[in-house]
């Protein structure tokens, strides 16, 4: 196979895992938000150092680069507690999507903080994304409805964010010593936040939440390596597949089958990202 089709393959196989991280998220029930961040967290930070030693890397990184790891770390910890708490309010599919919209955040933080230009293309592509996901929030006057997925959307802000922070970090420190730091941050972050509202899973319980780590941890890896195969601008709009898959597990597992609003919710976004994609790979071939 070519590299391409490896790298696309493996964007299937990340959005795959991140779809079956959120149903054993959504599974194990009554769990508070902060004990299942921890231990998704907990669990990819075994397989991170794992991959560390193997591959004879040192985790701390370089000391000019510790306060953006940090920064990288704190917000993307942020962005999950919100998307965690959307998971267990939401149905699958509307969860993963407005996770989804991260990469048109990432657009304007890069324009504010890393001064990187908004072509126009991009510019109507976040009108209509972020279109889209108010169709998927429905905002109202009943927060009981619309707040879960106003939060939800919020962990796609924050994700954004700490994206801007891998991408400054770029070829300056390698992919399991960011994935490292945020493992161990979050996992020292919601430690204590969940020892405050501790409740005991049961066997089964434990057992999704060690799966929904590992889920993780491969989905993680997954996109990292897929980025290797091929430039981000060339596979990322494989990323979608996730609502795919997100549907497929909340109609089988939960019977959920999301309204009309969210599927025209979808399609805009999926329309936004498409227009990202085209237009960035038509620029890169006249470039």
């Amino acid at each position: 196979m070519s590299t391409k089709i490896q790298a696309i393959m493996l964007m299937l196989l990340s959005s795959l895992c991140f779809a079956a991280m959120g149903a054993m998220v959504k599974l194990s029930g009554q769990i508070p938000t902060f004990e299942k961040a921890f231990f998704r967290n907990f669990v990819s930070l075994f397989f991170s150092a794992f991959l560390l030693m193997k591959h004879r890397q040192y985790p701390w990184g370089k000391p000019e680069n510790r306060p953006m790891l940090l920064g990288r770390s704190v917000f993307g910890t942020i962005g999950m507690l919100c998307y965690f708490y959307g998971i267990d309010r939401l149905i699958l599919a509307d969860s993963g999507m407005l996770n989804k919209m991260h990469p048109f955040f990432v657009t304007i933080f890069a324009f504010l903080f890393l001064k990187e230009k908004i072509s126009w293309h991009q510019l109507v592509s976040l009108l209509v994304a972020l279109t889209g996901s108010a169709l998927i929030i429905k905002p109202g006057f009943d927060f009981s409805q619309s707040g879960p997925a106003f939060i939800c959307f919020l962990s796609a802000v924050f994700a954004g964010l700490a994206y801007v922070f891998v991408s400054y970090l770029g070829n300056r420190e390698n992919s399991y010593t960011i994935v490292f730091w945020f493992s161990l941050i979050s996992s020292l972050i919601t430690l204590p936040l969940a020892l405050m509202h501790f409740r005991m899973p049961s066997p089964a319980q434990l057992l999704l939440l060690i799966g929904a780590g590992g889920a993780s941890a491969g989905g993680q890896f997954s996109l990292t390596v897929a980025y290797r195969y091929a430039p981000a601008g060339e596979v990322s709009i494989y990323n979608y597949s996730n609502v795919i898959f997100s549907s497929i597990f909340g109609f089988m597992l939960f019977a959920e089958i999301p309204d009309l609003l969210s599927v025209s919710g979808y399609l805009l976004i999926i329309a936004a990202g498409y227009l990202t994609f085209r237009l960035g790979s038509e620029k890169r071939q006249h470039s």
